[in-house]
């Protein structure tokens, strides 16, 4: 067996691995559009949309990033789409807490593709959860022509995106629009729907139909700026507010506008003088294992992550494959479900003869029942929730069916659904089937949810929806009286694997944002802070209503 040391320096190195390629797809991503459409952006006297949003923010170091993997390798027939060609994040402006949405013209002219519409209505809805001002930088050729049947007409395409304006503006919650480059078509609707809209002079324009269009529609020649620029909109039409001479100006001209906003109630959630944890964040690239196969005691994760001296676990001694608790988390109150992927000896009662071992991250009836209650409770005492996933699924076979698994899971499930406490999702490893329903996956509305560069999320692990896929593939091939060899069976399996493993990554997920970033595992912390400090900007609190649990 090999000795802590180097099972120690065994996960460091594969983790520090994995960090490796994800720096280096982010600094790609960063780059944009090019080194060329940069420059040609300089050229005419326009800052990058990162620049911008490093000008506009307090301290650049603190933008939290949502989405940069955006549309990652999504298009590579239209050229890619990096970071879905708008950058989007939370910051402090003028010491307060914004969602900052900026277009990134080096990607084709800031063209929204679909991806980019869903990147901007996640910043939307983060902005109307948690009642957080937003700031649009905008700099975008309108809808990306070639794939408009995918972006135009449907609930959550382009057109949403001007009724979370209007939905924003119903709740109070300040918009601000700067034009700082092309605004075309449907796109001009965001600045002019915000409550306050700025135009830099000689580089924004906003119409509904540029000069060719409207050469084509009506026969009249005008150019942009006649039609559209800052001083048709700031002296002729009135449909911006302030017009200012270029980049810098406006930035300036935006910290100012929020500086005089006033201050507005809180949710009120618990906090208390930050403590450091137990153990170095960092501790958590030893910590983690390099397979997955391979059990660890979540405990150790969470000592890495949570307040020194602040765990309190419940019942934990009882469903012991999920660890339920409360703790704080850079003095944040907190209630945490997190699957235990170390093998556990499970207590049955005074009936049983002997303890039954249980495998790490699988969620038993008793898990299940039991964060169903936790989660009840943390509602009750309005404490914000916490799921940390490491999850292969809900356990199968007779002996869970005749216990009834189903009804426990679902018990879990309705309690994750109906929780009306802000919910955060860090997917650490696994993430299948059921089990990343039940832990407050995508579709079960956490405020935030992330993931490490060592998560995987799919239905079932790769090697078991080969192995499945491959008995179809079989059967499928039997029947038109073809047999497969034994060489071939395992070329067929070696291909299936393959493609559902690139399916399974993180890079995959985010892309399609099915998660919201990619982080750094030792960033986790400050991730989680920065999303209960946003949650905490809305006051209002819905009354829990857990539906009809089954006991």
């Amino acid at each position: 067996m090999a000795s802590r040391s180097v099972l120690t320096n065994n996960n460091e190195a594969a983790l520090t691995d994995m960090l490796r390629t994800w720096r280096e797809r982010l600094a790609v991503i960063h780059e944009g559009g090019g080194k060329k459409r940069q420059e040609r952006e300089h050229d005419r006297g326009k800052m990058l949309a990162r620049e911008r949003i490093a000008a506009l923010v307090d301290d650049p170091e603190e933008f939290q990033e949502i989405g940069a993997f955006a549309g990652y390798e999504l298009y590579p027939d239209d050229g890619g789409c990096p970071a879905g060609g708008t950058i989007t994040g939370t910051g402090y402006v003028e010491g307060r807490l914004c969602m900052i949405v900026a277009n990134d013209a080096t990607v084709k002219a800031g063209a929204w593709f679909p991806i980019s519409a869903r990147k901007n209505l996640r910043a939307q809805e983060i902005a109307l959860e948690n009642h957080l001002p937003i700031i649009y930088l905008v700099d975008s050729a309108g809808v990306y022509l070639p794939m408009q049947d995918e972006i135009f007409p449907d609930k959550d395409h382009f057109g949403r995106i001007f009724r979370n304006n209007a939905r924003l503006s119903a709740l109070g919650i300040p918009q601000i629009a700067a034009i700082m480059g092309s605004c075309v078509a449907g796109g001009a609707y965001l600045p002019i729907m915000s409550d306050e809209a700025l135009i830099v002079d000689g580089t924004g324009s906003v119409f509904l139909a540029g000069p060719f269009l409207v050469k084509a529609a009506i026969g009249e020649e005008v150019d942009s700026e006649t039609l559209g620029g800052a001083r048709t909109h700031s002296e002729i039409s009135g449909v911006t507010d302030y017009s200012v001479p270029d980049d810098a100006t406006c930035l300036s001209t935006i910290r100012s506008l929020v500086s005089r906003m006033g201050s507005w109630p809180t949710a009120g959630f618990d906090r208390t003088a930050p403590a450091g944890p137990r153990r170095a964040v960092k501790d958590l690239y030893s910590l983690f294992p390099a397979s997955a196969a391979v059990p660890y005691d979540m405990h150790d994760i969470l000592s890495c992550i949570i307040d020194k001296g602040s765990w309190t676990e419940y019942k934990e001694g009882y469903g012991r494959t999920l660890i339920t608790g409360y703790a704080r988390i850079d003095g944040w109150s907190v209630g945490i479900v997190a699957n235990q992927r170390k093998m556990v000896k499970a207590r049955s009662g005074v009936k049983a003869k002997t303890d039954e071992l249980q495998a790490g991250g699988v969620i038993y009836s008793d898990s299940a029942d039991k964060a169903a209650r936790f989660i009840m409770n943390c509602n009750q005492k309005r404490i914000p929730l916490v799921f940390l996933q490491d999850v292969t699924g809900f356990m199968v076979g007779s002996r869970s069916e005749h216990g009834g698994i189903i009804k426990d899971g679902a018990k879990m499930v309705n309690a994750v659904a109906n929780s009306v406490v802000p919910k955060f999702t860090v997917i650490v490893g696994n993430s299948y089937g059921a089990g990343n329903y039940a832990m407050c996956g995508r579709a079960y509305d956490p405020r935030m949810i992330c993931a490490w560069p060592s998560a995987r999320i799919a239905v079932m692990g790769g090697a078991q929806a080969a192995r499945t896929l491959l008995q179809i593939q079989k059967a499928k091939m039997a029947r038109s009286g073809k047999e497969v060899s034994p060489e071939e069976e395992q070329e067929l399996l070696r291909e299936m694997q393959e493609r559902y493993d690139r399916q399974t990554t993180p890079y995959y997920a985010a892309a399609r944002m099915w998660v919201d970033e990619i982080i750094d595992p030792a960033a986790t912390r400050n991730w989680l802070s920065r999303g209960l400090e946003i949650a905490n900007h809305n006051p209002e609190h819905p009354t829990f209503n857990p539906g009809v649990i089954q006991t």
